[in-house]
């Protein structure tokens, strides 16, 4: 895949889910978006703190499950309650669709069909395409990531799933607008895929009728980038160094908490 940079990618943020909340709106292209997180986060003075997502607290769980001596401290055993078992529990390090890490089910069904999926897969790696640092964001299943989200029965998740879903077909009446009847986003060379992306891409400039489809392109941007910096691959990108357990414990060195006032 070529790495030229990609202008659309970068413009016009929304508020980021999770972590990379500011990784969106200070770069001019998706590559230039990752070195630019990784300099502020080199540059800063302080520790980056981040909160523990979803996948790191179940895994915490299961951790918490499988050790004999953390397990013991509850009230009954995991077999007593209907478990597996420390000794039989094969699921802790989960499944390619994120599942509950114990139970291994979703518990709703994924709206999305596999022709949305791959034009979906084929819109994140133009937001975050492969480099030198790191896979491509349909490479770490961001599309499948944005599926789950857009599948969940709760309002705001409703809301989503109609953008995405119009802007998905939005994305290919553009498509076989602009370069013949019947074409397809994903089919698209990069060059043409860019092309639409950039009158998408920052809602404030968007042409009179592409209004809805910058507002799509920001959502899409914004569930992209939280899936991919919240998985390993991501938080090496990042350079995060965290949700790793430590024998010992510093505390902040002196200069720290005059800084912040806590000394």
């Amino acid at each position: 895949m070529s790495k030229e940079p990609t202008e659309y990618a970068l413009k016009g943020p929304d508020q980021i889910e999770g972590h990379a909340a500011t990784v969106a709106s200070c770069a001019t292209s998706a590559t230039a978006v990752k070195a630019d997180r990784v300099a502020e986060v080199r540059e800063s003075s302080l520790p980056m703190l981040l909160p523990m997502d979803r996948r790191m607290a179940l895994k915490v769980i299961a951790v918490a499950v499988a050790v004999p001596g953390l397990a013991s401290c509850g009230t009954g055993s995991l077999d007593e309650t209907g478990g597996s078992g420390a000794s039989g529990n094969t699921l802790v390090a989960g499944t390619p669709t994120d599942p509950n890490l114990l139970s291994a089910s979703i518990p709703w069904e994924r709206v999305l069909t596999q022709d949305e999926l791959d034009t979906m897969a084929a819109l994140c790696d133009m937001i975050i395409p492969a480099d030198d640092r790191s896979p491509a964001a349909s490479q770490l299943g961001a599309h499948h990531y944005i599926d789950e989200w857009v599948s969940a029965p709760y309002a705001r998740m409703g809301r989503d799933r109609v953008l995405i879903r119009g802007g998905l077909v939005w994305l290919d009446l553009e498509a076989g607008r602009r370069f013949g009847q019947g074409t397809r986003f994903r089919d698209l060379s990069l060059e043409r895929k860019d092309e639409i992306c950039a009158d998408i891409a920052h809602l404030p400039d968007a042409a009179p009728g592409f209004e809805v489809g910058a507002r799509f392109f920001a959502r899409v941007r914004d569930l992209t980038a939280g899936a991919f910096w919240t998985t390993e691959e991501g938080m090496q990108d990042l350079e995060y160094i965290g949700n790793i357990p430590l024998a010992q414990w510093d505390p902040p060195p002196p200069e720290v908490l005059d800084f912040l006032g806590l000394a």
